[in-house]
């Protein structure tokens, strides 16, 4: 008998889950909040979510990975890059969520506020296309 995470679908979604920190688990496993994937009509995988405070982490892990080195290392330009993408995410909503940027990024929480706020400026003074 073939390994359900074998399935060219459940290969197929693999990275996504991954990329959101979530746990593939059986199908027939699946608890409450899992969701239950189908293909074809069979249910292929369930997939176990992330607590919204262990998102923080993983999205943080991620990027580090992406950018090789830690955080911490990385330079001023970089790093308000890195807060930019961290907004867009969402994880300024999840409470210590600054403090737990500022530790990663090995900055303070004021140094975090700052690129927020110096983002969120320049957003506001680009001038409004007419239909938007």
């Amino acid at each position: 008998m073939t390994n359900p995470a074998d399935h060219p679908f459940v290969q197929a979604v693999k990275p996504l889950i991954d990329a959101m920190g979530g746990q593939m688990v059986a199908p027939d496993l699946a608890e409450g909040d899992d969701v239950v994937l189908t293909w074809e009509g069979q249910d292929r995988v369930a997939v176990r979510l992330p607590h919204l405070s262990d998102s923080l982490d993983h999205i943080l892990a991620e990027l580090q990975r992406r950018h090789g080195v830690p955080l911490a290392d990385l330079d001023r330009k970089t790093k308000q890059s890195v807060v930019r993408i961290l907004e867009s995410r969402g994880a300024f909503s999840v409470r210590h969520g600054v403090e737990t940027v500022a530790g990663a990024l090995g900055v303070s929480r004021f140094t975090v506020y700052n690129y927020l706020n110096r983002e969120n400026a320049s957003r506001d003074a680009k001038p409004q296309v007419e239909g938007e």
